[in-house]
């Protein structure tokens, strides 16, 4: 995992922060199924919370995680059943892949709240372009607007937050986008008070829960009326 163009500045801690945000996953999870097809490639996929909820029966998904320990978390997870069978797991980023020459191998490749936690990002989709099938899909949800970047931003390693029309300028030359959106309209205003009125590193656990469970089913009504035009995250896919 020595290639500087793929390296994550990445760190864990939100992952438990976040993981019984079961409304959120939910919500983004039902924007990305359609764009996942049989044999699917999570990167980062962190302890594997996500992954339960975006599988929906795939012949193969592997799960690609930079950090030993929590791809190790991720194995023990499948072998007690936490995780569908058709998973597994690798310890590694997309260069260890290509190194290995696995091109054209899979029908989506799929970022969870990851590509901002990598320095250079354009290098980063273009292997993961290399990782597609004709046809398949590389599909980004990331943080959205570098005017929210707060302190809580900072201290799980980002590099950046996306606007829609940036996300797209660092995506592959032959990439087709499918899909571009705003999510989590509602949120956006928490996240905006955040900014400008508490400047707060790392939320508490309520405050999570009850972004989840009073903001998230307001976004799910909110956004579309809003054409998906603004959003606390931005999600992007493209087509080979």
């Amino acid at each position: 995992m020595s290639d500087s163009a793929t390296t994550m500045d990445y760190q864990g801690a939100e992952l438990t922060l976040f993981a019984h945000a079961l409304n959120w996953k939910r919500y983004f999870a039902g924007q990305i199924r359609p764009y996942l097809g049989d044999e699917a490639i999570e990167v980062g996929a962190g302890l594997g919370g996500t992954t339960a909820l975006l599988f929906s029966g795939q012949r193969s998904w592997l799960c690609l995680e930079p950090d030993p320990a929590m791809a190790a978390a991720i194995g023990d997870g499948i072998a007690a059943g936490r995780l569908p069978a058709a998973c597994r797991v690798e310890a590694g980023i997309v260069a260890d892949l290509l190194a290995q020459g696995r091109e054209a191998c899979c029908d989506s490749v799929v970022y969870i709240d990851v590509l901002e936690h990598i320095e250079h990002d354009a290098a980063e989709l273009e292997g993961a372009w290399r990782l597609l099938r004709p046809g398949g899909h590389l599909i980004v949800l990331s943080p959205a607007f570098a005017w929210l970047f707060t302190p809580f931003d900072e201290a799980v390693g980002h590099f950046r937050r996306y606007h829609r029309a940036g996300l797209l300028a660092i995506a592959p030359s032959a990439a087709r986008p499918v899909r571009v959106r705003y999510l989590d309209s509602v949120g956006l205003l928490a996240s905006l008070a955040n900014r400008l009125l508490l400047r707060s590193g790392m939320p508490t656990q309520s405050q999570v829960l009850t972004w989840d469970r009073l903001m998230v089913p307001l976004s799910r009504l909110a956004d579309p009326l809003a054409g998906y035009s603004f959003g606390r995250s931005v999600l992007a896919v493209w087509q080979k």
